[in-house]
């Protein structure tokens, strides 16, 4: 850790997914509720390509816009080589960053979400630069990012999923006849279709006939080689926040439920409905469910944050079955969304943690690991 007086926080953000505006939203509500009086800051973008950038600290500019964060090619914008990180970079100008006696920063507070940010790609880059960040770990940030393997794990714990079937690229290719008729053997329309590895609903269709099943299926092969056809089913599209507690071997936080509730000019939670349309969907906190069923679905997402090892944070998204009150897992975040719009921090608020005390949370969170992590042997003792 730093000698300094405050914990310098890099808040990595962007990133080569589909969900990148929404991480710039995410950073820019993360970067001005992080305490300063307990942490400097110090943004680093990664743009669509791939490139690496020193970014822009919004709150320096006193503006509020997720534009200033936008990462561009631009010529007073500084590369910033990913290949230093955990190192003392002595050779950029001190006027670019907080002085540093060790690295330029403590931990990484990633804020990028989907593929190559949010699936363990990062957080391996991560450990094997040996600096703390936050969220949790290779392993079940990857599994949290496949529908179908945390579902498997969570039907695995004993909790139930809608059914569902399977498609990888190379088989759809060969012989989509074959899967159109294995989903009309084994489901019944509405079905949605859903690149395994997305999140915020990017590519997800619903599909009410087979007629439109081929297209859509081959639009969400444009995000991921392997897709998923889910049942539909007449619920309650129920989230909750799980947050780890800095009290070792206590169970985690869960947050008061919430629903999220469409408007009628959007027939599921979609893309559009989450970030595009201001009124496209009405969150409700708490859920106007009953107390007893608060109380399974406070449990069911407990259980689903440890079935899947996760650490640090998570939204745990569930389904309510209207009529029975079954309760299915739908998917899990383990970075959510941090806009303005995102229930994550809000369900945390509705249960009395407030944005910047979530925020310091997960960064003590994220020191306290790797603390412990520095401790363990790498060697190999003989017996």
């Amino acid at each position: 850790m730093s000698t300094t007086d405050k914990i310098r926080v890099a808040v990595l953000y962007g990133g080569r997914s589909g969900e990148h505006e929404v991480s710039l939203m995410s950073a820019t509500n993360v970067i001005q509720h992080l305490d300063r009086s307990r942490f400097d800051v110090i943004p680093i973008g990664i743009d669509k390509e791939g490139g690496w950038f020193l970014g822009d600290d919004i709150l320096k500019k006193e503006l509020n816009s997720p534009a200033l964060l936008r990462l561009q090619q631009e010529s007073e914008r500084m590369l910033f080589n990913p290949d230093l990180i955990g190192k003392a970079l002595q050779q950029i100008p001190p006027s670019q960053l907080i002085k540093s006696t060790g690295r330029i920063f403590d931990v990484v507070f990633p804020v990028i979400h989907g593929p190559l940010c949010e699936d363990g790609t990062v957080q391996g880059l991560l450990e094997l630069a040996d600096v703390p960040y936050v969220g949790s770990g290779v392993l079940s940030s990857a599994v949290g990012m496949d529908k179908d393997v945390s579902k498997r794990l969570v039907m695995n714990a004993g909790m139930k999923t809608p059914a569902y079937l399977v498609i990888k690229s190379g088989h759809w290719e060969k012989n989509p006849q074959q899967f159109c008729a294995l989903v009309a053997e084994k489901l019944q329309y509405p079905v949605f279709v859903k690149p395994a590895n997305t999140g915020s609903s990017v590519g997800v269709e619903k599909v009410k006939s087979a007629a439109h099943l081929v297209a859509a299926i081959n639009a969400a092969f444009r995000y991921d080689t392997k897709v998923i056809v889910e049942q539909g089913i007449d619920v309650m599209e129920i989230e909750v926040a799980v947050l780890e507690s800095l009290e070792a071997g206590v169970d985690p936080i869960v947050s008061v439920p919430g629903e999220v509730r469409p408007t009628a000019a959007h027939e599921f939670y979609s893309y559009a409905s989450k970030y595009l349309d201001e009124k496209g969907a009405e969150l409700i906190i708490p859920a106007p469910i009953s107390e007893e069923l608060k109380e399974k679905v406070c449990e069911f997402a407990k259980n689903i944050f440890l079935a899947l090892d996760c650490e640090g944070m998570a939204r745990v998204d569930l389904f309510v079955e209207r009529g029975t009150n079954e309760i299915y897992f739908n998917e899990i975040n383990s970075i959510p969304g941090f806009t303005k719009v995102s229930m994550y921090p809000k369900l945390m608020s509705a249960s009395g943690i407030g944005y910047s005390e979530l925020l310091t949370q997960l960064v003590m969170l994220a020191v306290a690991r790797h603390s412990k992590k520095t401790m363990l042997s790498r060697e190999c003792l003989e017996a």
